[in-house]
């Protein structure tokens, strides 16, 4: 079917270049990226969505921690001898 869109330039650009490097047709890429999305919205059927509960807090993190540290974190949470808790004894 022949059908008419107006898209974002920045998308359509991106379209493009991924038909080009994966040797396809626009027409085709748009095509598969339309099936995997309704794919996924389809593939869950009668699942629940749930509301998780978000912390009205404003401050931001505690000072000292960096979120993009992992091992630092681990530290945090279980303590650097893996007993639980920040103040736990060493």
């Amino acid at each position: 079917m022949r059908t008419t869109i107006n898209l974002d330039d920045h998308l359509l650009r991106g379209a493009k270049e991924l038909a080009a490097r994966t040797d396809r047709t626009l027409t085709a890429v748009l095509e598969d990226t339309l099936r995997e999305v309704l794919g996924r919205r389809q593939g869950f059927p009668g699942r629940k969505w749930i509301k998780l509960p978000v912390s009205e807090c404003k401050s931001g993190t505690q000072p000292g921690v960096d979120l993009d540290n992992s091992a630092a974190l681990l530290d945090i949470l279980v303590g650097p001898t893996g007993t639980e808790g920040k103040d736990a004894p060493s």
